[in-house]
């Protein structure tokens, strides 16, 4: 059978705007999806809300679809997003309004019963995250234009593949390699060679957006158009794989994909085939994402020149103080950027951050930032700040609960009006541990030398509420025999000192040739609340992979 292609042209609120518009252009497409959602988008959307009901969805998407939404009919190209936030139904009034107005002949339909912040009070935002069927149904009534709001990020793929195919909910194998193909595509160019470990490879200065050619049987290929920048190989895949999962069991709510299961083959030239992927029933439950204002936040960030380093960070530390400790939460953090003997001022310079939290506004704002300018020409020499300190800001707080799936009400909402309910599906996951994979082989003994794991292995990194994970995966079959028995726990730990008193858990994919760690806890209360410099664990990996240790010569 004739594949589906399906391609995505956003990975997140804020990617490419010409996305949209190269896809159309770019070669063929059955479908193109957009993904706009993510832990802090919610929040963002939460607070545009606030000073205007109508708003709550993806403003960018609506001035793609002004400029492309044309193209998209005349190619017969399907558009499939979760650009409508926290009001799908306002996005699809005003994508009719846009399209009356340009004389497209468009059926816009929505997927609405996500949204839960009634039964949450004291949340801005609680939305659970509904499958892909409710997405089918409106593709299956002759739907041009689908606008969803907080869906898994794979069931912008699942849902078409189950529309085209006429796949039913039990046919768990099928979905889930539907599933797999989603999350591969749902973060755009992350595919096609952005944010990769060993990204010489190929050209990124302007990578393409990825697309899956499904198949009915739900295997899949990855690949781009034709003449677009960057490449897709079985690396890139398989870092995306990687990319904020956990277990070998993904669970969603429409099927729970065994990880484990998947197989990667080169199909050609940035193609990579993948098929074998097993499913099971998925979990009785959905995910429901809250998020709210957890307080204010202030930043200082002194620079340090020259001589006497951390002198000059004691000294400001203590006449601070006083200040500090009016507030329910501070952090201090010496950052050495400076180099003895430096060329240039700023080479020479180090930089001290100070970031502070507290319930109250005022606590964080003036009181702060008037403590610190005043230090100006009372301090240690060279005084200077990065940027004048400010009045103090709100941060968010992400936090996820679980709600029996026939509790929540997930509708079609169709171009005429007709609301088509989604049934929630009976079967449910049996929870049984699923067993740990033999490792392979070790390594002989052999002699070693000093040098940094990303000489041999490639990691990628992300968050997911206040935890963090760590794919780190391995190019051959003997990096993936060394990897597999040296990578343990501990070894973990102490490669990255800020994970040694949290709780870190261990999973192999053999199939992969991979490693994934989750870190429970590195990132507090998630990415809106910036609990660390890094506050989406976006460079985690890399750390990792900056990190030395013993590596066999033979594999150097």
């Amino acid at each position: 059978m004739t594949p589906l292609r399906i391609g995505n042209a956003s990975g997140f609120y804020g990617d490419r705007h010409d996305a949209v518009r190269e896809m159309l252009t770019g070669g063929e497409l059955d479908v193109l999806t957009g993904d706009y959602l993510a832990e802090l988008t919610m929040l963002i959307l939460g607070k545009d809300q606030l000073k205007d009901p109508s708003a709550g969805y993806a403003r960018t998407f609506l001035r793609q679809m002004e400029e492309s939404l044309g193209l998209a009919h005349d190619r017969g190209v399907r558009i499939v997003t979760n650009a409508g936030g926290l009001n799908p139904a306002g996005l699809a009034d005003a994508l009719r309004k846009s399209a009356d107005r340009l004389g497209i002949p468009v059926r816009v339909a929505h997927v609405e019963g996500d949204d839960l912040t009634p039964r949450h009070p004291g949340s801005l935002t609680a939305h659970a995250y509904l499958g892909g069927f409710g997405i089918a149904a409106c593709l299956r009534e002759g739907a041009d234009v689908v606008v969803t709001g907080r869906v898994t990020d794979a069931a912008l793929v699942t849902g078409p593949a189950a529309a085209h195919f006429g796949w039913e909910p039990h046919e768990y194998d099928r979905l889930a390699g539907a599933v797999v193909a989603g999350h591969v595509l749902e973060c755009g160019t992350q595919a096609t060679g952005g944010n990769y470990a060993f990204f010489t490879d190929g050209d990124i200065r302007h990578p393409g957006f990825p697309l899956a050619e499904v198949y009915e049987d739900g295997s899949s290929v990855i690949t781009k158009h034709p003449g677009t920048g960057g490449f897709v190989d079985l690396g890139t895949v398989t870092a995306q794989l990687l990319y904020e999962t956990g277990p070998a069991r993904y669970a969603g709510p429409d099927v729970t994909a065994r990880l484990d299961t998947v197989r990667l083959t080169q199909d050609g030239p940035d193609r990579v085939r993948i098929d074998g992927v097993r499913g099971e029933a998925p979990p009785p439950t959905l995910k429901v994402g809250r998020t709210r204002i957890g307080g204010f936040r202030n930043e200082v960030v002194f620079a340090l020149t020259g001589l006497d380093i951390e002198a000059k960070a004691a000294l400001v530390q203590e006449q601070m103080a006083p200040a500090v400790g009016r507030v329910a939460e501070h952090r201090w953090e010496l950052v050495r950027t400076d180099h003895p003997d430096a060329g240039t001022e700023e080479t020479a310079s180090a930089l001290l951050r100070l970031v502070v939290r507290d319930p109250r506004q005022n606590s964080v704002g003036r009181a702060l930032s008037g403590a610190a300018v005043e230090l100006a020409l009372a301090s240690y020499p060279g005084f200077h700040v990065l940027a004048p300190p400010g009045p103090g800001s709100p941060y968010g707080v992400f936090e996820a609960s679980y709600v029996p799936r026939d509790e929540v009400e997930h509708l079609a909402v169709l171009d005429d009006g007709r609301r088509v309910p989604v049934p929630p599906g009976t079967d449910t996951l049996v929870p049984d541990a699923v067993p740990e994979p033999p490792l392979p082989d070790p390594l002989p003994p052999g002699p070693a030398r000093r040098a940094p794991l990303g000489r041999v292995a490639g990691a990628r990194s992300g968050d997911k509420g206040g935890d963090a994970n760590v794919g780190v995966w391995a190019r051959t079959e003997e990096s993936w025999r060394w990897l597999a028995h040296t990578l343990t726990v501990d070894v973990f730990r102490a490669l990255l000192p800020e994970t040694a008193e949290l709780p870190v858990t261990r999973h192999v994919l053999p199939g992969l040739r991979a490693l994934n760690f989750v870190v429970e806890g590195i990132l507090g209360a998630g990415v809106a609340a910036q609990h660390r410099f890094d506050p989406q664990a976006k460079g985690l990996g890399e750390w990792l992979r900056s990190r030395h240790l013993d590596i066999p010569e033979a594999l150097l």
